[in-house]
């Protein structure tokens, strides 16, 4: 089993520093506000990336036959996180807010590996919300 690093993790195309990361969330967070429908859209996003995030947690310790067996439900996650990104950053604009941390996050129509990003922003805000649950 390989030992990885947030090093690692770097020398991958379209990865996230901490501080790129850390920029973003607290865009959002400045944005949502006390908003209570915006509150509760980023509630939906924590509990499917909590759920993505468990999954993707797990997935280099996992066999082919795992992974192959959990890559429908890993992907399911992912496309609802993506959803969950895009229907926060639509509120937020529609409430005149410039949600310019979902643009910054990138489109996976514009590039496959904007998928990815988004992923890894998933399991960034699933990281800080387990730390805050000290």
């Amino acid at each position: 089993m390989e030992i990885n690093s947030f090093e690692s993790y770097r020398k991958g195309p379209y990865t996230l520093t901490f501080d790129q990361m850390q920029q973003l969330h607290e865009e959002m967070i400045w944005e949502i506000g006390n908003d209570f429908e915006a509150k509760e859209l980023y509630d939906e996003l924590m509990d499917i990336a909590i759920k993505y995030a468990a999954v993707r947690a797990k997935w280099l310790r996992m066999s082919r036959e795992e992974k192959r067996n959990q890559d429908s439900l890993r992907t399911s996650h992912h496309d609802s996180v993506i959803i969950h990104f895009n229907m926060l950053g639509r509120y937020l604009r529609m409430q005149g807010k410039k949600a310019a941390w979902r643009d910054r996050l990138g489109y996976e129509e514009d590039d496959k590996y904007f998928r990815k990003t988004a992923g890894d922003f998933a399991c960034y805000i699933v990281f800080v919300n387990s730390l805050c649950a000290r």
